[in-house]
């Protein structure tokens, strides 16, 4: 198995509209994306505000192994994604690792 795990720091003002999307989108890729397991995403919520740094949307994949994660970084419904919340975004950390 194989854990992708990406952090998004939108800019101020960004509309909840565009992050309700980008989660919505992030779903949409579970059974349309092959080798893709189990996935979650969601607002951050922590009450730990001193170590947030601005990561207001969490986004993680579980694959099946890490070609199927390489495949996915190429796949349409990815791209589109990082098309249309890429003008919102103002950083964005990914930590990728496998798993038994």
């Amino acid at each position: 198995m194989f854990e992708h795990i990406v952090l998004l720091k939108f800019k101020p003002d960004v509309p909840n509209e565009v992050k309700d999307g980008a989660i919505k989108r992030a779903h949409d890729f579970k059974g349309n994306i092959p080798g893709i397991v189990d996935l979650s995403a969601g607002i951050n919520v922590t009450e730990e505000v001193e170590h947030m740094q601005g990561f207001t949307l969490g986004i993680r994949v579980t694959f099946e192994d890490q070609q199927a994660c390489r495949d996915y970084i190429q796949h349409p419904l990815h791209q589109q994604l990082l098309q249309s919340i890429g003008p919102y975004v103002e950083g964005i950390v990914v930590m990728d690792y496998p798993f038994a």
